[in-house]
């Protein structure tokens, strides 16, 4: 199971929320490419970033910590948050970004997921974030009436790379991740499925890969509040 460290931007810094809500982001690094070498120089395989004010607004508004991150480690980065056509999704993947996360447009413009999964083979995730199993979209403020699993489902042919399944109720609450609900996901398609929200501990992480059935695992306050050192999470993940 791979653990991919976050790096959530908002206005150029590092930060997490609280259940989504930008009211309730707490910064953690004025310097997220600083951040992103501690991350890479302790092991990590992947990156995971988000660019928050980007999801708000259907557009990239942090593209230059984003640049500023691809050019500072050379481990693979995959990128969400505001990408929302065809034309931003290329830009990213020519600037170094290994794979884009795509969440919104997977329920307002599922042709466009497959359009460009079929362009970039490997390199696009759909990104599923869920209340009680329903999927939210633009900054998890508008909930549709989609069902996580009918969502992910409808993409097994696509030829994506991922899903990546946020938990809303879980994410920077550091109260455990929805393990029953992300295995059962995972077991539900084909698609390797990467939990997001709620990671407090190793023990999480531990239960997680204990599933069988999932395939990453996304990790953010628990790093940058220490209750996860990064090492050694990633030398127990690969006992």
């Amino acid at each position: 199971m791979i653990l991919y460290p976050a790096i959530d931007l908002k206005d150029g810094q590092a930060v997490r929320l609280l259940r989504g809500e930008m009211a309730a982001a707490t910064v953690f690094d004025s310097d997220p490419a600083a951040r992103a070498r501690l991350f890479a120089e302790a092991g990590a395989e992947w990156l995971h970033l988000v660019d928050l004010d980007g999801a708000f607004a259907g557009a990239p508004r942090n593209a230059q910590a984003v640049e500023a991150i691809l050019k500072a480690v050379t481990i693979p980065v995959q990128l969400g948050g505001g990408i929302r056509d065809r034309a931003t999704v290329e830009r990213w993947l020519a600037a170094g970004v290994a794979r884009v996360i795509l969440g919104t447009v997977a329920v307002e413009q599922p042709d466009l997921v497959r359009e460009v999964a079929r362009a970039h083979p490997g390199r696009i995730a759909v990104g599923i974030d869920a209340r009680e199993g329903r999927v939210a979209t633009r900054g998890w403020v508008e909930e549709t009436g989609a069902m996580a699993t009918d969502l992910a489902r409808a993409f097994e042919d696509a030829g994506i790379a991922a899903i990546i399944y946020t938990d809303i109720a879980r994410d920077g609450a550091m109260g455990g991740p929805n393990i029953e609900a992300t295995a059962a996901l995972a077991r539900a398609v084909s698609v390797p499925v990467i939990a997001s929200g709620g990671v407090s501990s190793l023990a999480d992480l531990l239960a997680l890969r204990a599933t069988g059935a999932v395939a990453g695992a996304i990790v953010g306050r628990a790093l940058y509040d220490g209750a996860v050192d990064l090492r050694a999470a990633l030398e127990a993940l690969k006992a």
